[in-house]
C-alpha cells in the first residue's frame, strides 16, 4: 500500500466517540423497555461493530443505564425541537458534529420539509458516506455533508454549502461542546447568534464531575480519563449557570436550562431511578 493510500484510509476511519453513541442508542433499542425514547439501529448498521458488540465493557446494560438515558434523550429533544420549528415555518437544520446522527435515514418526512447540513470532521464524514452508499442509502438533494474543521473556518464552509443566513435554522450541537476549548465554544455561538430571528441553538454541555450527582461522579471520572487517553480529551465544563450566561454573552435574545429531571419527566416517566438521565450532561436552549 502506497503511503498516499494509507493517510487515505487513516483519515476515513469512524470516530470512535460517534460509534459508541450510536452503539449506546441501539442498546437503548434492544436492552430498555419499550416505549422507547428514539428507536435508533442504522447507527449500529453504520458502525457494524461485530457480533459480539454488547459484549464491550462500555456496553454493559447496567453500567451504561443513565448515560444511555442521557443520550437517547438529547437525541428525542433535538428532534423535537425540528419538528416543532419546522412546524413554524423554519426550514433549515444544522448538525454540528453530526457523527453517525440518522435522522436524515430515519426521519425522512420531516427531513424533505427542511435543508439539513451535516457538519463534521472529514475523517468521520467520509468513512460515514462510503458506510451510507454501503448500506444502500442514498443522499436526498436537501441533506448537504460538510466536512470542517471546528477550530478553523467552518463556518465559511458552512455558508459555502448553502446555509442561508438570512434565514432561521435550527442548530444542534449535542456531545460537542467538552472537546472544544472555551473559545471555539464561544465562537460557535456567537456565530449561530448571527443567524436570522427565530433561529435556535440547541446545545448540550457536560457539568464539572464535582457538579453531578455523586453516584455518577466516578463513571464521569471514568469517562474524562477515558477521553484523554483516547486523545479526544475533554476541554471544556460548564454549571448551568455558565453556560446560559455564555449564551447570553454571545448575543442570544433568550436562553433556558433543560435539566435532566425536565429531560426524565418527559421521556422517562414512570420508570425506574436506574433509567433516568444524569446531569452529568444538560440540554441549553437558546433564541434569537
Amino acid at each position: 500500500m502506497s503511503p498516499e493510500r494509507a493517510v487515505e484510509v487513516a483519515e476515513a476511519e469512524p470516530d470512535h466517540t460517534a460509534v459508541r453513541v450510536a452503539l449506546w442508542r441501539a442498546l437503548h433499542v434492544r436492552a430498555d423497555p419499550p416505549p422507547h425514547v428514539i428507536e435508533d439501529e442504522v447507527g449500529l448498521a453504520l458502525a457494524d461493530p461485530g457480533d459480539d458488540w454488547p459484549e464491550r465493557p462500555d456496553m454493559d446494560v447496567e453500567a451504561t443505564r443513565r448515560v444511555r438515558a442521557s443520550i437517547v434523550a438529547r437525541a428525542r429533544f433535538v428532534e423535537d425541537v425540528v419538528e416543532e420549528q419546522a412546524g413554524r415555518g423554519v426550514d433549515q437544520y444544522v448538525v454540528l458534529g453530526a457523527g453517525l446522527d440518522t435522522f436524515a435515514q430515519r426521519r425522512p418526512e420531516l427531513g424533505g420539509k427542511l435543508r439539513v447540513f451535516e457538519v463534521e470532521r472529514p475523517g468521520t464524514q467520509a468513512w460515514k458516506r462510503r458506510r451510507l452508499a454501503e448500506l444502500g442509502y442514498a443522499v436526498p438533494d436537501w441533506l448537504r455533508f460538510v466536512p470542517v474543521d471546528f477550530e478553523g473556518d467552518w463556518w465559511g464552509r458552512l455558508s459555502a454549502a448553502g446555509l442561508d443566513t438570512e434565514r432561521p435554522a435550527v442548530v444542534a450541537a449535542t456531545g460537542v461542546t467538552m472537546y472544544l476549548t472555551l473559545d471555539a465554544v464561544t465562537t460557535m455561538f456567537r456565530r449561530v447568534a448571527t443567524l436570522a430571528p427565530g433561529s435556535t441553538l440547541v446545545t448540550t454541555f457536560l457539568r464539572p464531575v464535582d457538579d453531578v450527582e455523586p453516584e455518577q461522579r466516578a463513571q464521569l471520572d471514568v469517562a474524562v480519563r477515558g477521553a484523554r487517553a483516547a486523545g479526544t480529551p475533554f476541554l471544556s465544563f460548564f454549571t448551568p449557570e455558565q453556560m446560559l450566561e455564555l449564551g447570553r454573552d454571545c448575543g442570544f435574545r433568550e436562553t433556558r436550562h433543560v435539566t435532566a429531571a425536565e429531560l426524565a419527566e418527559r421521556y422517562f416517566r414512570g420508570a425506574g431511578d436506574g433509567s433516568l438521565p444524569s446531569r452529568g450532561e444538560e440540554v441549553m436552549v437558546a433564541g434569537r
